[in-house]
């Protein structure tokens, strides 16, 4: 009885949607696993490349998620990804500068760009959806003032070594043709990655903060009446965002090693659906980093899909994904109908 008591507990609240997140990730891999079995997708570093593939996404994602639990959106975090990776490409392979220097100028703008946000929207009372949307122009515009031709980076030794070196485990081995044990391995990208989720995940669950950004995003007002912050709490929500977003601009980097105008152009999509799948209310007050990162992960386990086929298009990604978050979508209006008839 207790445990049914337990059960129904969860599926009341935010563990319902992580719960069906999490079902359709392990069906979706059992089933790449079973019918791309002879392409290698079961292999363990198969895995780890979905990990390496999507690091910036998993660092963005983290971020939107605690935005859009206080009910705001943040859309121009695939422009800043994009004006991020064009600022570290210009200033080590232009100017020459120092690998730790450029990217502690990245972060440090990522700060100054969610406070500027945050500030508009918090303290001035702007609408989430216009803010960012001029920082999405504004960044965007910006990487083209720095720069209208793709700089790559082949000087900078210590970025480079960051960026292809590789972190062997110790399980998950495979045998190749020739009786070589190869160990699965990951990029310093992923380490930087994961290492961000569980930080996030942490602010987010167990600390006064992140139990503010749900009481804003559950009620505003009532929030106010508790004595939430409201207006601070919601300004560091998009400064952490901006900080996050800065973060994976440079793990983005780090895959790419160089810096264009048309990088991450819709990644901002990409980054709103893997949140959305991964359970956070549109409408604020339920959400979790962990369903984030199954979010990223369904998308990865598609990408995938489409590679071992090797007939689909690549768009059919942007397809399949767009399916999923209307699903969620109407998903996540059906379980806010409950929550709104319980709550009577």
């Amino acid at each position: 009885m207790k445990i049914g008591n337990y059960i129904k507990e969860k599926m009341a609240g935010t563990g319902f949607l992580l719960f069906i997140t999490i079902i359709m990730f392990l069906i979706m891999y059992a089933g790449g696993v079973m019918v791309y079995s002879a392409q290698g997708f079961g292999n363990m570093q198969t895995f780890m490349n979905m990990l390496i593939d999507n690091a910036g996404l998993i660092i963005a994602a983290a971020g939107m998620t605690a935005v859009v639990i206080t009910g705001g959106i943040d859309i121009s975090v695939g422009s800043v990804i994009g004006l991020v990776c064009m600022m570290l490409a210009y200033m080590m392979q232009v100017m020459g500068m120092n690998a730790y220097a450029s990217i502690a100028v990245v972060l440090l703008f990522g700060l100054v760009f969610g406070t500027v946000q945050g500030w508009l929207i918090a303290y001035m009372r702007l609408q989430p959806f216009i803010v960012t949307l001029a920082g999405l122009f504004f960044c965007r515009g910006l990487t083209a003032v720095i720069s209208v031709d793709q700089i790559a980076i082949t000087d900078n030794e210590t970025f480079l070594n960051m960026a292809t070196r590789n972190i062997y485990l110790f399980f998950g081995a495979t045998v190749n043709k020739r009786g070589i044990k190869l160990f699965p391995f990951v990029h310093p990208s992923v380490i930087i990655a994961l290492c961000a989720l569980v930080v996030v995940w942490y602010i987010v669950k167990y600390t006064k903060f992140g139990r503010s950004l749900f009481a804003i995003g559950g009620n505003e007002r009532s929030a106010l009446l508790m004595g939430v912050n409201v207006r601070r709490t919601k300004m560091l929500a998009y400064i952490l965002n901006g900080f996050l977003a800065s973060l994976a601009g440079f793990v983005f980097c780090l895959n790419t090693t160089s810096g264009f105008v048309e990088q991450a152009r819709g990644f901002e999509i990409e980054v709103i659906a893997s949140t959305v799948i991964g359970g956070t209310l549109l409408s604020g007050g339920v959400g979790t980093v962990i369903g984030s990162f199954f979010g990223v992960l369904i998308k990865a386990v598609i990408e995938t899909y489409i590679r071992c086929n090797g007939t689909l298009s690549s768009w059919w990604n942007k397809i399949v994904l767009s399916a999923l978050l209307c699903f969620f979508i109407v998903l996540q209006s059906v379980f806010a109908a409950i929550r709104r008839k319980r709550s009577i």
